[in-house]
């Protein structure tokens, strides 16, 4: 594999680290911006909950892309059981406003909102 592979995977690791903490950073100042609302969802299980029973594992996922859930039998896109099973997530602790899941939009940051100086 080469020299300093321990490293080298450390030094990748903080590197994907810092790129989605920009993403999250901006996509916080984005939404408020726009007076809108972010909620913050644990991505653990996502894509092997299945979103018609409940039934989560790891051999719903069966392949990259295939999810098919083992108890239910249900089948779709993997990413789009993920996806479906975000929003839900995402709706829970909005109805239930789960420690400071949701944030309300920060006040004077959207764009009919500023002033001119001078």
């Amino acid at each position: 594999p080469g020299s300093n592979v321990k490293a080298k995977s450390g030094l990748n690791k903080s590197i994907l680290d810092q790129g989605w903490g920009e993403f999250r950073r901006q996509l916080e100042y984005k939404t408020a911006w726009n007076g809108g609302w972010l909620i913050a969802v644990p991505p653990h299980h996502t894509s092997q909950t299945c979103p018609a029973c409940g039934h989560v594992s790891k051999d719903n996922r069966q392949t990259q892309a295939q999810f098919h859930c083992v108890e239910c039998s249900y089948e779709d896109h993997a990413d789009k059981v993920g996806a479906i099973n975000i929003l839900r997530a995402g709706h829970a602790r909005f109805a239930c406003e789960v420690s400071d899941a949701a944030r309300s939009p920060a006040t004077g940051t959207h764009r009919g909102e500023l002033v001119p100086v001078g």
